[in-house]
């Protein structure tokens, strides 16, 4: 019988929950330990319409990359759509797994990811590591995103194109000219709000990530970096096949269900 701290304890073997910042909120944040688990969800978010798929796919267990216990609650009760989902997670008997900067920063997680996306589409560049280190795994630095360096110099419009296509993205908002050369890049997945400075001290000349602004852009470009905005959503939903893969060749007799690629929001 497989139980719920039965694949939290995987989680954790591979992308251990100690890595995770010191704000973060990862693990086991709702349900049973000894949960008996036939089925797992898998999705990005734990929103209101992902807690519905798994309880109406039979699902025992949910995992996500988001937490949605993040900051500290003293209620928790029908009157907003946190406490709505922690009530029909719990009212279901469907434990809740996140993994979140845990797996950002684990060797084979986040960063390698996306990193081996642009890898693959650049052939001959080379990983020199995390753009923000964070601590070590196994006597190895580890951190948030990654630093590449092309074989090559290539357009911005290249580089966007590679970015939309390796991650299956509908579009990219580019601060930086089409025809700019880059060579030296950084892959930041999430959101990249504070690594400017991470980026500008690794001598990098553009910058991939999500969820920055107007003037995050306007500043990047005045310190000599382009930015490529993929989205938050964009460049993180690859820990959805990825989790589901190691869990399925773990050797666990699982049903596995993964949330449909569903970007939450789009351009008119």
């Amino acid at each position: 019988m497989i139980r719920c701290e039965d694949i939290a304890r995987w989680f954790d073997g591979n992308w251990p929950e100690s890595l995770a910042c010191e704000w973060d909120n990862v693990g086991l944040l709702a349900g049973r330990r000894d949960r008996e688990v036939q089925k797992v969800y898998i999705a990005l978010d734990a929103t209101e319409e992902t807690v519905q798929a798994a309880i109406d796919q039979g699902a025992q267990m949910l995992i996500t990359h988001h937490p949605l216990i993040f900051r500290a609650r003293k209620r928790i009760t029908d009157g907003d759509s946190v406490g709505r989902r922690l009530l029909a997670l719990i009212r279901s008997d469907l434990s809740y797994y996140a993994g979140h900067t845990s797996f950002d920063i684990a060797r084979g997680g986040m960063g390698d990811l996306a990193a081996a996306r642009l890898l693959e589409a650049f052939p001959g560049a080379v990983s020199e590591g995390p753009l923000e280190r964070t601590g070590e795994q196994d006597g190895l630095p580890v951190g948030v995103g990654k630093i590449l360096e092309l074989p090559e110099a290539v357009s911005v419009e290249r580089l966007s194109e590679e970015v939309k296509r390796k991650f299956s993205l509908p579009f990219v908002n580019v601060y930086g000219g089409a025809s700019r050369k880059v060579r030296r890049i950084a892959v930041s997945p999430g959101s990249g709000k504070g690594m400017g400075e991470q980026a500008l001290a690794a001598g990098v000349e553009a910058l991939i990530t999500g969820d920055m602004g107007h003037h995050d852009g306007l500043d990047l470009l005045d310190e000599g970096i382009a930015l490529l905005d993929a989205g938050h959503y964009g460049l993180e939903h690859i820990f959805v096949d990825e989790t589901a893969e190691r869990l399925s060749r773990a050797g666990f007799s699982l049903e596995i269900v993964k949330a449909p690629l569903s970007y939450p929001s789009r351009i008119l």
